[in-house]
């Protein structure tokens, strides 16, 4: 994208018309047009159709004119503004209050530099993509954040001064030159198990953002100093999986779990050491009352044990991350399930509509509902997974 296009594309006239077809079909509007304000159609139709997508992603910038998107695969790439924002109240916590200067040294998108910005002075955002820094600043300006950039990418830009920052954000590209997905930081693009050396010489601290698909533990053995791991999901979707890591830190990593709602407020918090979860010893029960699954952070976590002793649950199988109880525990974070039949009879459920799911058992959730000849819907849930001494299907309401 040219310098001309995108100051066209900022223009009011074309952000009027881009706010007034939000709904239109993008491709129809090529059809119909070659041409919209002098720029080729194919351009503003890129607009509209990734403003839409930024409407649950990025509100901010949604509701703001004037903002322009990069091509989509940056935008797909890009933190939300609920864990962007996130970003910036970990660092809070951690750090307290920031004095001067931080920096993002893989810029992309700008949305963690836009919301990290806000907890310092003064904010470098490095990214080696020239086009993409021209975007991504003139976003920046519109808010007037106090962020400088610079056309580098990590590694040059190390080489060329010795600034000191109060942290360092990095989130390494996961994708390698023949664009497939990789996982391991070693593989992704700056490698930050080797430039973590540089990086200490110029700060204390460095938030890490890695793929959610990383093992944790992998991860730790790859990295020195890691403080804490926060894994963060949003409406029990793991989104991010980040590395905290403070200089010369020597004790055990702590795994906080947060689970967010689409605004960022914490629906739940759960935290724990790989040392707690392996000196807890689970107890076993076959099903009771009620029936808990955690939420999608903890199975990524691995606090399988931890997660029913604090709550006082029994767990159905050492491979079946499903706890049970007889009484009601409250707050549990992960959905909860009252058992309303111990063993689910087709033949006298009448409605013939329920979510399936099954967990550790032989078959899926689409086979078991096919077998049972249930279709999708209805508040009942047909529950089907292996406990110590046999295998279950039982009918559920969800609380929680």
């Amino acid at each position: 994208m040219s310098s001309e296009e995108l100051k066209s594309l900022a223009s009011d006239d074309v952000q009027d018309f881009i706010f007034a077809h939000a709904l239109d079909d993008e491709k129809k509007l090529l059809l119909k047009h070659k041409t919209l304000f002098g720029l080729p159609t194919s351009l503003i139709a890129q607009q509209i159709s990734a403003r839409r997508k930024a409407e649950t992603k990025l509100p901010v910038f949604h509701q703001t004119k004037g903002v322009v998107y990069p091509p989509s695969l940056g935008l797909e790439q890009s933190s939300s503004e609920a864990t962007a924002q996130f970003k910036a109240e970990i660092i809070q916590k951690e750090l307290g209050k920031i004095k001067s200067k931080a920096i993002d040294l893989t810029g992309g998108l700008g949305i963690d530099s836009f919301f990290l910005s806000n907890v310092v002075e003064s904010f470098d955002y490095v990214e080696p993509d020239v086009d993409l820094l021209n975007i991504v600043k003139h976003n920046h300006l519109l808010f007037n954040k106090t962020i400088q950039h610079h056309n580098f990418n990590a590694e040059d830009y190390l080489k060329l001064n010795s600034n000191q920052y109060d942290f360092v954000y990095l989130d390494p590209s996961r994708r390698d030159a023949n664009a497939r997905k990789v996982f391991s930081l070693a593989d992704c693009s700056p490698d930050a198990t080797t430039l973590l050396p540089q990086l200490f010489e110029r700060t204390d601290f460095v938030l890490l953002k890695a793929s959610p698909l990383l093992d944790i533990k992998l991860g730790l053995n790859e990295l020195k100093f890691v403080k804490k791991v926060f894994v963060v999901s949003i409406l029990n979707e793991v989104k991010e999986l980040l590395f905290f890591l403070q200089k010369n830190f020597i004790d055990e990593s702590i795994i906080e779990i947060y689970n967010l709602e689409s605004d960022s407020g914490i629906k739940h918090h759960f935290s724990f050491t790989y040392t707690d979860e392996a000196n807890t010893i689970s107890e076993f029960s076959e099903p009771q009352k009620f029936l808990y699954e955690p939420n999608a952070s903890i199975l990524k976590s691995g606090a399988f044990k931890l997660i029913g002793k604090r709550f006082g649950l029994k767990k159905l199988h050492v491979n079946t991350h499903l706890y049970t109880s007889v009484f009601l525990q409250p707050n549990f974070p992960g959905r909860v399930f009252q058992i309303n039949q111990l063993k689910f009879d087709d033949k006298n459920y009448p409605s013939k509509r329920a979510i399936v799911i099954t967990r550790n058992y032989p078959l899926s959730a689409e086979k078991l509902k096919k077998k049972l000849k249930l279709s999708d819907g209805g508040e009942n849930y047909v529950i089907a997974f292996s406990a110590q001494e046999k295998k279950h299907i039982v009918l559920a309401t969800r609380l929680a």
